[in-house]
């Protein structure tokens, strides 16, 4: 049975596209395929309105895979440090869910050493842990959520929800519906771009999916070695001239088919063809981190030709300078069950710089104002420790955890929300992962309600029956 899959949108730059796609057959999909010839994904010249005037154009999406430990990072609990070495208050442990500890546990402060304090930074007086020195430096950028909670507490499930609004798979990624709403400003590169640091989390490619919607809105990966994307380089012996050859003699058959057929797949492939033809000459020079300057270099600590979260955030500069709209950076690493405060410590020393470094050269090139930065995980860790407690870890913590966003209309020099004195429960201004979704989409001219697609019978939205915008974070 043929699945309904028409779009169902408000925006007025989605007249035409969604006119000829509800046409399905004949020359509504003759002129679909003629148009996605002249625009890869969507042509930002001429589809530019949104619901309301946005704040920012791009999103750098930071996701800490694995789960960064908020508590040691950016909501300090002196009474945590405090009572650290007590039991967990009981009725507190028993109204958790928890991936393995399963005993009444000892609560876990951040260690006194100066190392690990955390202090009062910038003229806002934000307070951020001496593990990130240089995101100190920025604090009046940075807006910190105390008050996220999320609805699932094992890693894949978490990954999928934040990053999908649903816990299993099939639902298009954020990414994605902003790539179906908004498009890419740059017909040569694709319109959302991920790229990974150490191995793929555990939802795997999913988490940057199109899901229902037509495939040419999901993520690309852009590879650090080789090929920066699977497939890029021409076989041996076939020339650029006979590429093209190629490529003209399959689109002219996808052409008559899709006129016959009238499946969005198969303009999918048409678009996909030519911009795999333009990326060949378009990605080596944005992969080509060589000719950045000195200076630049040092700032993000980067090291052309190696596979580096550094790399990448200087890669994610350069790829919202083309007009990318959506990129998505994985950094592994964070599941910290064991030896909690020596892992964080070592990878708040990886990201630290580079990001500080993202937001200082947004900033110096008049781009920050444009940019929407968000740094966040998929649930946060538990205020208890789990394990032997000399090298103790931290457990999963789906219902009280930080993140935090800077740039693209977000007030900087601030937290929103509060937790309880342990950090185990909120106890202020509470935001759900569909909020926050809610919130990215308001900051790009999109109300979260009306972004939908038509699929199996009934509509459908990042941020299902739920969300709402967090207007206090707003500038």
């Amino acid at each position: 049975m043929k699945q309904d899959k028409q779009p169902s949108l408000e925006l007025t730059p989605f007249a035409r596209r969604t006119l000829l796609q509800s046409t399905g057959f004949g020359m509504g999909a003759f002129a679909l395929s003629q148009m996605l010839q002249g625009e890869t994904q969507t042509n930002a010249a001429e589809f530019t309105a949104t619901h309301f005037p946005p704040k920012a154009k791009s999103v750098i999406y930071i996701h800490l895979v694995g789960a960064a430990s908020h508590l040691d990072l950016y909501d300090f609990k002196p009474e945590l440090q405090k009572r650290s070495g007590e039991d967990c208050p009981k009725e507190l442990f028993e109204s958790g869910k928890f991936a393995f500890v399963r005993n009444l546990p000892k609560l876990l402060g951040t260690p006194t050493e100066n190392k690990y304090a955390f202090r009062r930074c910038g003229q806002s007086g934000l307070e951020l842990s001496n593990l990130l020195p240089h995101l100190q430096g920025l604090a009046d950028e940075m807006c910190v959520v105390k008050s996220l909670h999320t609805e699932e507490f094992n890693h894949g499930p978490a990954q999928m929800f934040m990053l999908t609004g649903f816990s299993r798979f099939g639902r298009p990624s954020l990414g994605s519906w902003l790539n179906y709403g908004l498009g890419t400003e740059n017909q040569d590169l694709p319109g959302f771009v991920v790229m990974i640091t150490g191995n793929v989390l555990g939802a795997g490619s999913p988490a940057w999916s199109s899901g229902f919607l037509p495939s040419v809105y999901q993520g690309v990966e852009f590879r650090s070695q080789g090929d920066p994307v699977l497939f890029l380089s021409n076989p041996d012996g076939v020339s650029p001239q006979s590429r093209r050859r190629i490529i003209d003699a399959v689109n002219e058959l996808n052409r008559s088919q899709l006129a016959n057929i009238g499946d969005p797949e198969i303009a999918t492939r048409i678009s996909q063809y030519e911009l795999a033809y333009r990326m060949q000459t378009s990605v080596p020079e944005l992969i080509d981190i060589s000719n950045e300057s000195k200076a630049i270099h040092e700032m993000y600590g980067t090291s052309p030709g190696k596979t580096k979260f550094s790399n990448n955030c200087l890669l994610a500069r350069r790829l919202v300078e083309r007009g990318v709209r959506f990129v998505q950076l994985f950094d592994q690493g964070w599941d910290t069950h064991g030896n909690v405060f020596e892992g964080v410590a070592n990878k708040a020393k990886q990201v630290d710089r580079p990001i500080a470094a993202l937001i200082q050269d947004l900033k110096q090139r008049g781009l920050l104002d444009s940019t929407l930065i968000v740094c966040s995980a998929e649930f946060g860790r538990t205020p208890f420790g789990q394990g032997d407690r000399a090298k103790a870890g931290r457990d999963h913590h789906k219902d009280a955890f930080s993140m935090w966003m800077a740039g693209g209309g977000i007030r900087g020099g601030m937290s929103y929300g509060e937790t309880d004195d342990i950090g185990y429960t909120i106890a202020e201004d509470p935001v759900h992962v569909h909020d926050l979704n809610a919130t990215i989409l308001h900051l790009l001219g999109i109300d979260h309600e009306r972004l939908t697609f038509r699929y199996q019978g009934r509509q459908y939205r990042l941020t299902d029956v739920e969300g709402k915008v967090v207007p206090a974070i707003l500038a």
